[in-house]
């Protein structure tokens, strides 16, 4: 599906930053962010209280307008701007329940793994650095490199995408297939 004319010109009017834009788009894709939300903890098995709901909101909305509506001047209008915006919200969701996940339970980022794929058992954490390192072995350097920045360094697509010179929109594949390995390489190991 291609960008509509109605958020085409919604988009236009955010990023020239005319009067009420910003409360209209708020108005038309808090829906979705919500639903986002709602589908994103549900997937986690990740119970929201109604503040927990609006805290991700607002982190998401906060998200869509840093850097200068970064996140809009990024779209290239390839798809919906709604189907962008979801895979935006999701990523800024997951990442925050990260992240309160492993405040909640006194873990730093730098000591864990966490995979982005739902529903799965190897999305728990892991702690035992030398785990952590054997698994990591068993990638090619530049997957090690993503899987490394990513989970233990906390960098986004876009930071990693600079250090290590792949597209922004390949970092995503690349820690799919390198999740993809780990398992395997987890499932094999002697303690399994």
């Amino acid at each position: 599906m291609v960008l509509s004319e109605i958020d085409r010109t919604l988009l236009e009017r955010c990023l020239a930053r005319q009067p009420r834009s910003w409360e209209d788009f708020v108005n038309r894709f808090l829906g979705l962010v919500l639903h986002v939300i709602n589908h994103t903890a549900q997937s986690r098995s990740t119970r929201l209280a109604s503040e927990d709901r609006e805290d991700l909101a607002a982190e998401v909305f906060l998200g869509i307008i840093q850097d200068d509506f970064a996140v809009l001047h990024r779209f290239r209008g390839e798809s919906s701007l709604a189907t962008y915006l979801t895979v935006v919200a999701r990523r800024i969701v997951v990442r925050e329940l990260i992240r309160r996940s492993a405040t909640t339970l006194g873990t730093s980022s730098q000591e864990t793994i966490e995979s982005a794929g739902e529903e799965d058992p190897f999305e728990q954490r892991i702690s035992d650095r030398e785990e952590v390192e054997r698994l990591l072995s068993e990638l090619d350097a530049p997957e090690a490199d993503v899987v490394r920045m990513y989970h233990l360094e906390g960098r986004s697509y876009r930071e990693i995408s600079d250090r290590v010179g792949i597209p922004e929109n390949s970092i995503g594949p690349t820690l799919t297939r390198a999740r993809t390995k780990m398992r395997r390489a987890g499932a094999d190991s002697p303690s399994s």
